[in-house]
C-alpha cells in the first residue's frame, strides 16, 4: 500500500498535538485542557486509521475481484482490523 502526503501529513500534526500536551504537562496546565487535547489526538489517531484501512480495503477489493476472489473475506479482515484497533 502506498500512503499518501496527506496521510502523513496528518500524522505529523498528531506528533505536533502530542508535543504540544507534553508542554502543557510541563507547564503544569489544567487537566481538563490535557485531557481534552489527548482526547482530539485520540481521534486523530482513529481518523487515519480508518483512512489507511479504506485505502487498502478498496485496493484488496479491487484486487480480488479481478482475481476472482471472494471479496466478503477482505471486508471481514477490514472490520477485524477496524474492531482491533478499538
Amino acid at each position: 500500500m502506498q500512503y499518501t502526503d496527506a496521510l502523513i501529513n496528518r500524522l505529523k500534526r498528531v506528533e505536533g498535538q502530542i508535543r504540544g500536551v507534553q508542554s502543557m504537562m510541563t507547564d503544569e496546565k489544567d487537566c481538563k485542557d490535557v485531557v481534552t487535547q489527548l482526547s482530539a489526538i485520540r481521534s486523530a489517531v482513529d481518523k487515519a486509521i480508518a483512512a489507511i484501512v479504506v485505502e487498502n480495503l478498496e485496493d484488496c477489493i479491487r484486487k480480488e475481484v479481478a482475481g476472482e476472489g471472494r471479496s466478503h473475506d477482505v471486508v471481514e479482515q477490514a472490520m477485524e482490523l477496524l474492531l482491533k484497533s478499538r
